[in-house]
């Protein structure tokens, strides 16, 4: 099972039709950062056989639940420790670098393959059939980068900044507002400021923001974007479903970006 329907997805496509997955959340309305695990959340990360889990703070309600139901035969990828990322590691929407998921994979065969080691050479396959399929996404975050060197950016939170830094983009927005609306804590007026001044100024040419979690100031940030003529792009925490998996979506993002930069055009919602 993935704790993040993107991670779930990944998990599927190497696991193939050997496994069954599910995902805890799958709903791109759900704010990752504040959510409570119900009873049959409980029984479905107690049953699972394996786990895939982001980490670095995301989602620790995963913890909770394992710790209140050990299993020895229970096997955990926590992508912080796969990654080797400390504690301190700022930004935790680690799906969106483009390093990240071969590694899920490769780590999801060898697990997979040692709870059935009859099908290991099918779970092999599929993580390398996986890595292939990856590369429509590089080819479009290349062409980003070289068409639209260092160009400048506006976020609203660090959802999608690394792969706005893997497209070779300049984010402006100062971090600590980032972080800020990230955690749910007011930013200070200094940085709002300096944030609609990217905008009023025109000193960015796309806003990049999470649609999943919006409130006013977010909605304030959108107004001044489309009033100063600057294209917005909405990003997502979780998977959009149905109609995606973690290449598809991943791509769609990507060529939302470079839709904006190359014809102002907005897409707010895949």
């Amino acid at each position: 099972m993935g704790a993040e329907n993107q991670y779930a997805s990944v998990l599927g496509q190497v696991g193939g039709k050997y496994i069954g997955v599910t995902a805890i959340m799958s709903n791109p309305n759900t704010d990752p950062h504040t959510f409570e695990a119900s009873p049959s959340v409980v029984q479905l990360v107690s049953s699972a056989r394996l786990v895939i889990q982001n980490g670095l703070g995301y989602d620790t309600f995963m913890n909770r639940i394992e710790a209140a139901s050990p299993n020895p035969k229970r096997r955990v990828i926590d992508v912080q420790t796969l990654l080797g990322l400390p504690d301190s590691t700022s930004n935790p929407h680690l799906w969106y670098r483009p390093s990240t998921m071969p590694a899920v994979a490769k780590a999801a065969a060898a697990d997979l393959s040692a709870l059935e080691p009859a099908h290991a050479s099918f779970f092999q396959a599929n993580a390398a059939t996986f890595d292939a399929s990856l590369k429509p996404w590089y080819q479009a975050i290349m062409k980003v980068k070289v068409e639209f060197p260092a160009a400048p950016v506006a976020t609203s939170e660090p959802v999608c900044d690394y792969l706005l830094q893997s497209a070779g983009t300049y984010n402006l927005t100062p971090w600590p507002l980032q972080a800020d609306i990230m955690n749910g804590v007011d930013p200070s007026p200094e940085d709002v400021s300096i944030q609609q001044s990217l905008f009023t100024q025109h000193r960015v040419r796309v806003f990049v923001y999470n649609q999943q979690v919006t409130d006013s100031l977010t909605q304030a940030f959108l107004s001044d974007a489309k009033q100063a003529g600057i294209p917005v792009v909405g990003v997502y925490e979780t998977m959009p479903a149905p109609g995606y998996d973690y290449q598809s979506w991943m791509l769609a993002e990507t060529h939302a970006i470079y839709n904006a930069f190359k014809y102002k055009t907005s897409t707010q919602r895949l």
